[in-house]
Formats: structure tokens, C-alpha cells, sequence
């Protein structure tokens, strides 16, 4: 009698403990643990990152931060992480969260644009991926780089084409920078190389010319013809004469990327620049900035006319008066200078 006693209580604390362990189990990995609203919440670990910097981000997002660490360190995730951004949805119970930021990295939309330097676009980069701007800088300036796929400081601007591109957020600085080339060499595909040979002009010299569309007008249905005004020039043996290269060899001479500048000045078109097309004939060394997709099809595609000239339309904003000669030009400059003067527009 005496020993069933025991045998029972023995059973009876066994399916306490039982019960015990079966409530553990279900709280640290079946019950539901999140904490936030949205539908889903972001976990970025970088590749230098310890779980107390991976657990930092999750304690605001999860309700039970003791069963979470506890699993985790049951499924050895606090000695085993992985860098990338995760993403963590709502109703997740903590074996899904861990499977998921163990596992599961995720690619982002990283994009950019209009760039004027390398710098700039460095820094734009360094806010959507791990890497940072000043190693970004480095891979994108590296000179055997450079030498071995046909590039030089002054046209490396014209590797990155403006888009958007699914890239993971722990991508390193050097695989970004590869990514860009394989896109840039997927860009130029046979149909715009026939195109660019066709007009007799490197890839170079297409994004120079390019950018210089681009700046000249927002307004992507008028770019074919601006493009056309200075292939024109060029045939003709004509400078190209574009403002926009000059207010870029005042900022480069200046070392000022930052200033506004709506008037070009006549001392401006004596800056001593390869990157001044009143000074200097031909096409600049590199693009200004970085021209749109539009930008460059409308100089692959660029409008056939007789124009060589062309000026703000006044009565038209954002578009533009084209002239075949130059006294029609002068004409037509006559009245947009009237106009800015009476803006009182000094610079």
C-alpha cells in the first residue's frame, strides 16, 4: 500500500513535469510571439554582428524575449548567425522567427539616379546596403579595376546605369561594384551597340553625350531632338557648346557639387576644363552626371532634323525653341534673355 502510494505521487510529479515541460515547449517555439502591428517588421545583421546586436532589434518586436533566447539558444542560433535582412511577420511563434532569420535573406529594391560623382552615388548606395560610402569609394575608384574592363576615372561614372536593382542588403562593396558591371555590360546589348557604332561613338561618348541631354531637358519626348542638335554639332565639326558642361567645370573647379546655379555667366565659359564644351571641341572625357535609360536611347534613337541650335521656350516651360541658323538662334536667345533678366536671375 505504502508503495503504491509512492508509485503514484512518483507518476504525479512525473506528469507535472511533464505538463511543465510541454507548456515550455509550446511557449518557446508553438505560441505566437510578436509584438508589433504591420503585417511584417525588418531584422538587419551585419556581418560582424553578435546575437546581443541581433537581440536588440527583436526585443521591441517580440512579446516573450526569455522563451525567444532560450530556444535560441537551444537551436544554437546565438553562436551560428547569419548576415542579411530578414523579415519577421506577424503571428510568427519563435521557431518560425528563428528558422527564418537563420536562413531566409532576403533581397531589396536598391536604386539610384542621377549622380553627378562617384562620391554621391557612394553615399547614396551606403544608406540601402551594409557596405559604407568610403568602401564603396574604394572599389569603385580602384585603378586594376579600371584597367581591366576599359575604364579610367573620368568615365567610371558611366558604368552605373540608373534603374533599380535586386541586390542583397549585405552585398559587399566589391560585389556591388561587379553587380553594376555585369548590369552595364547586360545593358549594352547588341541592338544599342549596333545602334552606338552606327553613329560612330564609344559607350563613353554616348553616356557623355547623354548626360548632357539629360541635363538640358527633363521633358523625355523632346530629349530625341536634343540629342539630335549635338550630333549635328558633331558631324559639322561644331563645339558642342553645352551650358550644363560648363556649370559642371565651375562645381568640379570649385570643388563645390552643392551650389545651384540657374545662369550661366560669360567668365564661366572661360574655365580652363576638359568638361567645358565652349572651350574645349569634341565630346567631354565623361558624363556630367548620370544620364536616365531615356537619356541614352534618345542619343542611340536621336531625331534626324537640320538643328544645330536650341534655347528655353519662354512660353513653353521645360521645352525648348530650336533654329536651324544661327540668327534664328539669336532671335529666339534674344527673348529668353529678355525673360530671365526680368526674373532678375544673376546666377
Amino acid at each position: 500500500m505504502y508503495f503504491k502510494k509512492i508509485l503514484i505521487a512518483v507518476l504525479v510529479i512525473g506528469l507535472v513535469i511533464a505538463a511543465f515541460f510541454a507548456n515550455f515547449v509550446y511557449k518557446a517555439m508553438f505560441k505566437e510571439n510578436t509584438a508589433f502591428n504591420n503585417e511584417e517588421a525588418y531584422v538587419y545583421v551585419s556581418s560582424q554582428a553578435s546575437y546581443k546586436d541581433v537581440r536588440e532589434q527583436l526585443e521591441p518586436l517580440l512579446k516573450d524575449m526569455d522563451s525567444f533566447d532560450a530556444l535560441a539558444e537551444k537551436k544554437k542560433y546565438t553562436t551560428n548567425l547569419r548576415a542579411g535582412r530578414f523579415v519577421v511577420k506577424k503571428g510568427m511563434n519563435n521557431n518560425e522567427i528563428i528558422n527564418s532569420i537563420r536562413s531566409k535573406n532576403i533581397p531589396l529594391k536598391l536604386s539610384f539616379n542621377n549622380q553627378e560623382r562617384l562620391e554621391d552615388l557612394a553615399g547614396r548606395v551606403a544608406f540601402q546596403i551594409e557596405a559604407d560610402s568610403l568602401s564603396l569609394l574604394k572599389e569603385m575608384t580602384d585603378e586594376t579595376f579600371f584597367k581591366e574592363n576599359g575604364f579610367n576615372k573620368e568615365s567610371a561614372l558611366s558604368m552605373y546605369i540608373p534603374n533599380s536593382y535586386e541586390i542583397y542588403w549585405n552585398t559587399s562593396a566589391e560585389g556591388f561594384r561587379n553587380k553594376m558591371l555585369k548590369e552595364y555590360q547586360a545593358f549594352w546589348n547588341a541592338s544599342r551597340n549596333e545602334k552606338r557604332k552606327a553613329l560612330n561613338l564609344s559607350i563613353n561618348e554616348v553616356m557623355s553625350i547623354a548626360a548632357i541631354v539629360h541635363k538640358e531637358t527633363a521633358k523625355v519626348d523632346e530629349r530625341p531632338r536634343v540629342a539630335g542638335v549635338y550630333l549635328n554639332r558633331i558631324r559639322k565639326g561644331m563645339p558642342l557648346q553645352a551650358d550644363p558642361t560648363v556649370i559642371y567645370a565651375k562645381k568640379l573647379k570649385e570643388n563645390d557639387f552643392n551650389q545651384v546655379i540657374k545662369r550661366v555667366l560669360y567668365k564661366d565659359l572661360e574655365i580652363d576644363s576638359k568638361y567645358n564644351t565652349y572651350k574645349y571641341p569634341g565630346v567631354p572625357p565623361g558624363p556630367i552626371t548620370m544620364p536616365d535609360v531615356s537619356a541614352i536611347d534618345a542619343v542611340l534613337n536621336a531625331e534626324t532634323h537640320n538643328y544645330y541650335y536650341f534655347v528655353a521656350n519662354v512660353k513653353n516651360f521645360g521645352y525648348h525653341k530650336f533654329a536651324k541658323t544661327l540668327s534664328q538662334h539669336n532671335a529666339n536667345r534674344n527673348e529668353y534673355v529678355r525673360w530671365i533678366n526680368s526674373q532678375g536671375i544673376n546666377r
